[in-house]
């Protein structure tokens, strides 16, 4: 594909980089108009998705480092690096998380609530961040003879993420990112349906994200994932964690929801 977009001078601009950071700009306006229709403060949620960003970005990295710990171990150079590097989604999720139910606290806003505004916002910033990893060449899949099968070309991508060349590799940017936008439109569609509750959009979120990370993870090809359990993957182990605590607080949310309007 294309992982330099162009050069100025002798400084080459990375595709990733470009479209990691519109990824996180287009889920932050989404998050901060839900906010102005909700009526919920949008600069207290442009705050908070600042911070959010700065969280994702830094937890990413750190699981990137956790999940390959003896190949950094062996190359401590090679830290310099994760300066070029996304990282690990679950890593970027959990900090942001973290981060968020402290930050929600400080400027006294309605966890839940709050979370539900910024889901979308993550959604289509996923969808938009795994463009960047196919122009890249990260987050490759395995070799396939389907015939929607993509072939990478340009030797900067193997250089930097180590991207088989002709070879024809399932499109698992592209899974990550239709499941995502399949997602998005379920979470818009169905948010108002039912019975609405604090939490729904943002649970819900994270167990269909959960289930499809799951299953595209079998379709991987990249090396640097981890393992947890033989062929189990650090991210398939976070998601069979995640699938059912979310599923839990579904449960416990809806209930409690009930309870305090009955």
């Amino acid at each position: 594909m294309y992982p330099i977009l162009f050069e100025i001078g002798d400084w080459p601009v990375y595709s990733y980089g470009v479209l990691l950071a519109a990824a996180y700009l287009i889920g932050l306006q989404l998050a901060v108009a839900r906010a102005r229709r909700a009526g919920v403060d949008p600069a207290r949620v442009m705050d908070l998705g600042i911070y959010l960003i700065i969280a994702a970005l830094v937890g990413a990295k750190l699981m990137l480092v956790a999940v390959d710990f003896e190949y950094f171990r062996a190359q401590p150079r090679q830290l310099l690096s994760l300066v070029r590097a996304g990282g690990v989604f679950y890593g970027g999720l959990i900090a942001a998380v973290v981060v968020g139910l402290w930050m929600v606290r400080r400027y006294r806003l309605p966890a839940w609530s709050t979370a539900d505004l910024m889901a979308p916002g993550i959604a289509l910033g996923h969808v938009v961040g795994r463009f960047g990893c196919l122009l890249a060449g990260c987050c490759y899949g395995r070799p396939t003879d389907v015939p929607w099968a993509i072939t990478f070309t340009d030797p900067v991508a193997f250089s930097n993420v180590g991207t088989p060349l002709q070879t024809p590799l399932h499109p698992t940017q592209l899974y990550d990112a239709g499941a995502e936008l399949l997602i998005l439109g379920l979470l818009l569609g169905f948010e108002r349906k039912g019975r609405p509750f604090a939490g729904r959009t943002f649970w819900g979120y994270l167990a269909l994200y959960g289930v499809s990370r799951f299953v595209i993870e079998f379709y991987r090809g990249d090396l640097n994932r981890g393992a947890v359990f033989g062929d189990i993957s650090t991210s398939q182990f976070i998601s069979l964690l995640l699938v059912p605590l979310s599923l839990s607080m579904l449960w416990y949310l809806r209930r409690r929801g009930q309870v305090a309007t009955s």
